[in-house]
């Protein structure tokens, strides 16, 4: 925390315990305009704090999980939840509680996360899914003895508890398909008015962190509460499109590309204008995602900043060449684990090649011809991501929503990719950017030069795919 910070709290602090008037010494932190009818948390902001659930340690940040609760528990008539996953029994009991006083509740989850875990055996599980599954044990131990009985795993898996309660839930193979590419949305809407998104999955270690690894601050990420009953419609109205008529019956529920394919939408919210586009669109489609984005690079006229957990789409990194060599102020910050892969233009913008498992590059690679500067990774405790999918555009314009900067959210998966107009937002924006900018290894990272020299004496230059 900033010196001036530490001075803010010390004297609210001492101020509490005052029964009469005092002057409090040092600045409290400095607040930010706040865009109309649209609030945006991020779950590590330096100037706010919170105790965590996980081990009722102060730690910086806002409540995301609190946030998710409080607009669920003001819900008077209907709650509509699409999310890749919901493991936070805390938020189930409130979806629960909502569904006994007469709310209407309906739940979208994504076919891998869908089955309650409890009911699972972990020898049948994929390696990937064995680690949550354990995370999830330990955290529904509510006395800590290192035994997870029957029935605290009841009551600490969200899903169990929603599907005993009989709250309507269905997941993308309710079309009859094995599941489109991810159901990867995610969003809610709170009585028709009321719009809840972001990058976070409603799960421990997408909001607070790893249970048993005080380290961890959970993944980096930010909700959006927008206040919009036009926008609300434009959920909704993508939300039945998945729902259909719910579990069992016609199989009229849409996913993917058996989706009609959404066209770029817009409302104005307050004094702010949102466009909304729904993924997935067919390659042959002039409206996907990417496009969108191309374009919104594109007409920077100033400064692009990025903060991405995937980047891996050659169209956005060739606008972003162009952007540089227009000598426009470009700083991106990435996931650690995805920028050192053979597909990530991370890659591109650091002016190297690394060719993949097979010693194969990726058709059409087109490295820069010099590292560009303003590129990093940011330091995290072992066991978080960087999940943001946002960039700010000349300070005035926020990308961001559930879609990640690749193929597979353009073409394959349910998405939300919104364009918010605001410069108000976009300080917010920016300062958390500032935040991760501030803390991250720039350049070609120790971690990336072992894997480039590995490949290298493996690989040599690599082939071009096919």
């Amino acid at each position: 925390m900033p010196r001036s910070c530490n001075a803010w709290w010390i004297a609210l602090l001492f101020c509490c315990g005052c029964s009469q008037s005092a002057q409090v010494i040092g600045a409290a932190p400095p607040s930010l305009p706040a865009a109309e009818g649209i609030a945006v948390l991020f779950n590590h902001n330096e100037r706010t704090r919170y105790r965590s659930p996980l081990d009722k340690s102060w730690r910086n940040g806002d409540n995301l999980e609190q946030e998710i609760i409080d607009a669920i528990e003001a819900a008077t008539t209907e709650i509509l939840l699409a999310v890749q996953e919901l493991s936070l029994p805390h938020i189930a009991q409130a979806l629960i509680a909502a569904h006994q006083r007469g709310v209407r509740v309906q739940v979208v989850l994504e076919n891998n996360y869908s089955k309650p875990w409890s009911e699972q055996l972990i020898s049948t599980l994929p390696s990937h899914q064995r680690h949550r599954w354990q995370q999830l044990q330990q955290l529904a131990d509510s006395d800590g003895n290192g035994i997870t009985t029957t029935t605290e795993a009841l009551q600490g898996d969200a899903v169990a508890l929603l599907l005993q309660a009989g709250i309507p839930l269905i997941d993308d193979t309710e079309d009859g398909s094995s599941g489109s590419g991810l159901m990867h949305h995610k969003f809610m809407v709170i009585d028709q008015r009321q719009v809840i998104t972001g990058s976070a999955n409603f799960t421990s270690s997408g909001i607070h962190g790893d249970f048993g690894k005080t380290s961890t601050r959970g993944n980096v990420n930010h909700i959006l509460r927008i206040d919009s009953p036009e926008l609300a419609a434009l959920f909704r109205a993508e939300f039945h499109t998945m729902w259909g008529d719910g579990p069992g019956g016609e199989q009229n529920s849409r996913f993917g590309l058996q989706k009609r394919s959404s066209r770029l939408q817009s409302v104005r919210v307050g004094n702010a204008r949102v466009d909304v586009l729904f993924a997935p669109h067919p390659k042959r489609s002039q409206e996907h995602g990417l496009q969108l984005l191309a374009e919104q690079l594109a007409s920077a006229k100033r400064s692009i900043d990025m903060a991405l957990f995937v980047f891996s789409a050659q169209q956005l990194a060739n606008v972003l060449r162009e952007q540089v060599k227009q000598g426009s102020d470009v700083r991106l910050v990435a996931d650690p684990g995805f920028a050192s892969r053979s597909f990530s233009e991370v890659l591109d913008l650091l002016g190297v090649t690394l060719p993949d498992h097979n010693c194969k590059v990726e058709t059409g690679n087109q490295p820069f011809d010099e590292a560009h500067e303003g590129v990093g990774t940011p330091r995290l405790a072992r066991g978080d991501k960087l999940h943001h999918k946002f960039a700010v555009i000349d300070n005035r314009r926020v990308i961001t929503g559930s879609f990640n900067w690749s193929p597979s959210a353009a073409h394959t998966n349910d998405e939300t990719l919104l364009v918010i107009h605001s410069p108000q937002l976009a300080q917010h924006f920016t300062r958390e950017m500032d935040r991760l900018w501030d803390t991250a290894e720039l350049g070609i990272t120790p971690h990336i030069q072992r894997k480039l020299d590995r490949q290298r004496i493996r690989c040599g230059d690599g082939v071009e795919r096919n």
